[in-house]
């Protein structure tokens, strides 16, 4: 007889056989208890956490005759009458299961739906099953939307998707939707112990708990990785073995990382790093297993009760919980966000392992206890060398030595000896031509404050707008933009309606119906005409509103333009008028970066 894989020999019959998914299990078992049958349940979750498992475990449930063949719908089926075995053994002729990712298109779902017609040959219900249903086509979908609402009493539909956001809204509205979650590494590794010890197989529990926390999960990856690691270790699992067959690293190298960067023991962390380039250990898993070691530390820091719940048979439990008593909570959480970030810069890099010493070595560059250090270590920068606070622009000068004074301070007169050794000491004029050999240094500066202009200026014929037109303000054009203004400010209008508002000038106003001028006509949508017409309505300005395609002259978005134009105007008139800029211009040749002037 052939060997059978763990995952199949193992695979649930009953409900009661199912782990990790107790709150499907109870509302599909009370369903079947109370006889309220839905007509189509949709089964979502990643690959290997029972999607197709429950899926047979219903059909038996609804097809189930009984040892006596007199049993009828049940949440226990008995798994001996002939509808249970012929599920299991997947020749049931009232059970169909369709791989819709090699059966997606539309003649393969009508020839499911054609046999919808006739009753059940065996069973007690049809029950169909679509797999990876997300990946029907639209026209498949259309096709099984009238039959999957109202289909026949004896009809029930199951659908399982591993990406459910892809099916469509009118599917998932026919269905009762189950979420199915992934695994807890605890739950998988008390599964794994169950299973290996009715296989008879000798298991170390690290070995368990590395092939736990390798399947992500899946309870089939689980499953699966341990056919592979009984084959890899000759019938035993062992966390050698084990961890050579995963290509995990050890965690006695994660530990001697963390302790290191906890003591600030830099020749340790380059060495430790130097092991694992030798040992041909991958960089990205020391990473992944020091971002879950410390993981584990912040949450021991945060909920310092869990330690005396630490599983003594664990030994990396009670390792973390040491490291979580010696390394300060905020550098823990630093440490962990540079793991999480250095992973992503590994493929980055020549060389993965001189990647992975860089980002060891950051953790300790940016160890708080250092940062705080090299920063005492800091020279006091005088008042002189100080970088000035006020709003900056952008020059060019020749000279870096160049005496750079405050504008709008009242200097007080300091000794000769101490302008020398500020850097402060007078120099004579640079001649051009050491101004052209001299490499400019670009330096803030700041400028005189100006009253701000108004908010609101009022356009003149003359004033030009961006487009190159001019604005001819009208007294229709003042009312609709106090109007709209007014709007804007309520929140009243947003989105498409907020632009037409913006874009559109009022032609007139006549016994409660206002006339619009658009130049856009994608402007003009029935949606934001009615929603712009609510809005004014509402603040009691116009009850109807029509809106015709034509030259606007003045509105409120041309308005705000020249209003922008104007200040940045006023902003280069004062930055261009300031003495000290016309006299770093004239004296050392400094220029103005076009563009670098902004109002405020």
């Amino acid at each position: 007889m052939s060997y059978l894989v763990l995952a199949r020999k193992y695979r649930p019959k009953t409900f009661s056989e199912m782990v990790g998914q107790e709150h499907v299990v109870q509302a599909l078992t009370n369903a079947l208890t109370q006889q309220r049958l839905h007509h189509a349940y949709l089964f979502t979750g990643t690959r290997g956490v029972g999607k197709t498992t429950v899926s047979r475990i219903l059909a038996k449930s609804l097809n189930c005759q009984g040892p006596d063949g007199q049993g009828g719908i049940t949440a226990t089926p008995c798994g001996v009458c002939p509808a249970c075995q012929d599920i299991d053994s997947g020749r049931f002729p009232d059970y169909t299961e369709l791989d819709a990712a090699s059966n997606r298109g539309v003649d393969e779902v009508q020839g499911l739906l054609e046999q919808a017609v006739y009753k059940p040959v065996q069973g007690r219900f049809k029950v169909f099953m679509i797999d990876e249903v997300h990946m029907l086509t639209n026209t498949a979908f259309n096709a099984m939307l009238k039959t999957l609402e109202e289909p026949p009493e004896y009809l029930k539909f199951v659908l399982a998707t591993t990406d459910p956001q892809k099916v469509p809204v009118t599917v998932l509205s026919r269905c009762l939707q189950f979420n199915l979650r992934p695994m807890a590494p605890e739950t998988v590794l008390e599964h794994l112990t169950h299973v290996l010890g009715a296989e008879n197989v000798p298991a170390e529990p690290q070995a368990l708990r590395l092939l736990a926390r390798a399947a992500r999960g899946s309870m089939r990856d689980a499953l699966s990785l341990t056919d592979q690691a009984i084959a890899f270790g000759s019938g035993q699992l062992q966390e050698s073995s084990v961890r050579l067959m995963l290509g995990s690293v050890d965690r006695s190298h994660v530990f001697r990382l963390i302790d290191a960067l906890a003591q600030g023991d830099g020749r340790t962390v380059v060495e430790t790093a130097d092991t694992l380039r030798a040992n041909g250990l991958s960089a990205a898993s020391t990473l992944e297993d020091m971002s879950a070691v410390l993981q584990r530390m912040a949450v021991l820091q945060a909920v310092p009760q869990m330690a005396a719940a630490v599983d003594a048979s664990d030994p990396e439990a009670a390792e973390t919980a040491r490291l979580a008593a010696a390394l300060p909570a905020d550098e823990t959480q630093l440490l962990y966000s540079i793991c999480l970030h250095g992973r992503t810069e590994l493929g980055l890099a020549p060389d993965e392992y001189a990647a992975l010493t860089m980002v060891l070595l950051r953790l300790l560059a940016f160890k708080p206890a250092q940062a705080a250090a090299a920063t005492a270590e800091k020279k006091t920068l005088t008042r002189a060398e100080a970088a000035p606070t006020a709003a900056p622009i952008t020059a060019s000068t020749a000279s870096p030595v160049a005496p750079v004074p405050e504008p709008l301070r009242v200097r007080e007169p300091q000794p000769a000896s101490v302008q020398e050794s500020a850097g402060l000491k007078q120099k004579p004029a640079v001649a051009p031509a050491d101004i052209a050999q001299t490499a400019p240094e670009t330096v803030a500066i700041p400028v005189r404050a100006a009253p701000e202009p108004s908010a609101r200026l009022q356009p003149t014929a003359s004033a030009p707008t961006p487009g190159g037109a001019r604005l001819v303000p009208t007294e229709e054009g003042d009312a609709w933009y106090a109007v709209v203004q007014e709007l804007i400010a309520a929140e009243s209008i947003t989105a498409l309606v907020r632009e037409l508002a913006l874009q559109s000038q009022l032609v007139s106003r006549e016994d409660g119906h206002w006339l619009l001028r658009v130049e856009r006509e994608s402007l003009n949508q029935p949606q934001a005409r009615e929603r712009l017409r609510s809005a004014l309505e509402a603040a009691g300005h116009a009850r109807q509103i029509s809106v015709e395609l034509g030259v606007v002259i003045d509105s409120p978005a041309r308005r705000n333009a020249q209003a922008a134009n104007e200040r940045q105007r006023v902003a280069e008139d004062i930055v261009h008028n300031d003495p000290y800029v016309q006299q770093l211009v004239r004296d050392f040749g400094a220029k103005i970066v076009p563009g670098s002037i902004k109002p405020a």
